[in-house]
């Protein structure tokens, strides 16, 4: 072969390598690239990534200079994130790909600061995220409204509910009750961006914020009724929920005591029902010994045990939980009450009522109180009179004026749940004193307390008078006293 001949050989061979790689470039596709970030207002990592993920995401893909990815590459950096959490870049892809928008881009303080933390706690749950996709397309429209177009009327949004645009008369631009800010922020060959100074909520969103908002504050009840109580009787319809041993009871003192004499008769002892964290009966039946030997308090245990059933009312009270102080008025203050102060019905309970305190009370607490306060108001059992304490001569005077008492015996008897302070007279509340008695108290000071007096066991003039009221109604008394 002569060198021509190599030489066209050698020619054609160079041509076909040529021709082959020139085939391959060809059929590489062009690898998209991502507008550079700017370095003021770039936002983070995310969002490129998500512009990427945009631009990558299907065979036609979006333009690089696209609006799409001008919104997810500016600085409405909230407004982006929330179309990420939404799952809406798809959906902006195709709206994008069919026609030019217009993108409402409220400013990222607005999504930050301005907006109510329970609405953006609401939009950001996600069971709602229906209502989030709804709220971010009702500030997209599906048409291109530069600022120098400007159309004032009604106009559909991409989440089906109609916004309305407005222009001033100085030029100014408005969307909704919304202000826009900056006017062609971004503009692209596909739309435009404006930026406006709030978010923008369509009705259907706020009622369903509403409606869940209801709901939540009516769920946050529980469904447990709260004990009903009686008007006419003050006890539980429905039982107390159970207490631990020692707690404090669930009633006011008051509230557990029973019907007085005014609404119906005491009721006689029955069975325990199941709350006795404390023998009460015992411990009322131990200080009303302690009164027997003590001396000088018979009438008291006496109409506590005989002529009323108010030692069985105490001990119910004190084996639910409750603590009493009694005041104890000794055998002389009680001889000193005449026939009318005890003849109207319920007259022993109500006078011995306004002598329990319910509070644990004693000589040495009653004395600090009164030397700190000057005048101490007691809460006691006959609702709404409260005894009044003051100190007087060195002791504890209770009452005002002519039938005050002072502190005669102190801690009589003290066992943590019931404490007895003598006195030496009766305490009647203002409007059950009468205005002229037969038997005036003398004038009294301070006694001085000795703590040991000797048993006066007689029975006083109360005792008699009763009997001898039984027998003018032609009624057997069946009181061991009587007979």
């Amino acid at each position: 072969m002569g060198a021509p001949a190599y030489g066209a050989v050698l020619l054609f061979a160079l041509a076909l390598a040529v021709g082959a790689v020139a085939a391959v470039e060809t059929a590489r596709p062009e690898e998209p690239t991502l507008p550079a970030v700017a370095a003021a207002g770039g936002g983070g990592e995310g969002v490129v990534a998500a512009a990427a993920a945009v631009v990558n995401a299907s065979g036609a893909g979006v333009n690089s200079n696209s609006v799409l990815v001008a919104l997810l590459d500016s600085h409405y950096t909230e407004l982006a994130e929330l179309v990420e959490k939404a799952l809406l870049l798809q959906t902006l892809e195709d709206a994008v790909g069919r026609h030019n928008v217009t993108i409402f881009a409220p400013r990222n303080e607005a999504l930050e600061r301005d907006l109510d933390p329970e609405f953006k706690r609401f939009l950001l749950e996600p069971r709602n995220l229906k209502s989030l996709q709804t709220l971010l397309l009702f500030h997209v429209l599906p048409a291109r409204h530069p600022a120098g177009s400007w159309p004032a009327a009604s106009h559909p949004t991409l989440s089906g509910e109609d916004v309305e645009l407005a222009a001033g008369a100085n030029g100014s631009m408005r969307v909704a009750h919304a202000a826009v800010t900056r006017p062609d922020a971004v503009l692209r060959p596909d739309g435009v961006i404006h930026g406006i100074e709030r978010l923008l909520v369509p009705r259907s969103v706020q009622e369903d914020f509403n409606r869940r908002r209801s709901l939540a504050a009516i769920s946050a009840v529980l469904p447990t009724g709260a004990p009903e109580v009686d008007p006419r009787t003050h006890r539980l319809k429905k039982p107390a929920p159970p207490v631990l041993p020692g707690a404090p009871p669930v009633l006011p003192v008051w509230d557990a005591m029973a019907p007085g004499p005014s609404i119906a008769p005491a009721p006689a002892p029955g069975p325990g029902n199941g709350k006795h964290h404390f023998d009460g009966h015992s411990q009322v039946k131990d200080f009303i010994q302690t009164l027997v030997l003590y001396g000088g308090y018979n009438e008291l245990a006496d109409i506590l045990v005989n002529l009323t059933s108010l030692a069985t009312e105490m001990g119910r009270l004190v084996s639910e939980g409750y603590v009493l102080t009694v005041l104890a008025p000794n055998d002389e203050a009680m001889a000193r009450l005449t026939t009318d102060q005890l003849s109207e019905p319920g007259s022993p309970e109500n006078i011995l009522y306004y002598h329990m305190i319910p509070e644990y009370q004693t000589e040495e607490s009653m004395y600090n109180a009164v030397r700190r306060f000057g005048k101490v108001r007691y809460d006691t059992l006959r609702l709404p009179h409260k005894v009044v304490a003051r100190e007087a001569d060195g002791s504890v005077k209770f009452g005002m004026g002519e039938g005050s008492a002072y502190l005669f015996d102190p801690d009589i008897y003290t066992d943590g749940r019931i404490s007895v302070q003598g006195i030496d007279a009766v305490l009647l509340p203002e409007d059950d004193k009468k205005p002229a008695t037969p038997v005036s108290a003398p004038d009294r000071k301070a006694p001085a307390v000795t703590g040991s007096r000797k048993s006066k066991l007689r029975r006083g003039k109360l005792l008699e008078a009763t009997c001898r009221m039984a027998g003018v109604f032609g009624q057997r008394s069946r009181l061991a006293s009587c007979q």
